[in-house]
């Protein structure tokens, strides 16, 4: 199987959770179809939604949650179907 790197389309801060007292869009073993949200980019406090892009099992996430990250930084690996 080949992997996917989901890579931020904007730079800002990342968010793993929709709101902080609710649990991450996804973690390491979550299934995900190609629309579903993995995170979100926060830029001059507009939201974005990450989705995933590929349909797999996510192996890796690579940002913490409010971290700041670029635009094309990796943010969640999966391993594609």
């Amino acid at each position: 199987m080949s992997e996917h790197v989901v890579q931020s389309p904007l730079p800002g801060v990342f968010y793993t959770r929709p709101v902080p007292d609710q649990p991450p869009f996804v973690e390491v073993g979550s299934v995900v179809t190609a629309g579903t949200t993995v995170g979100l980019v926060e830029v001059m406090k507009q939201f974005a939604e990450i989705k995933a892009g590929e349909s797999g099992t996510v192996t890796a996430i690579h940002a913490e949650n409010e971290s700041i990250i670029g635009p094309g930084d990796g943010v969640v690996t999966i391993e594609k179907d």
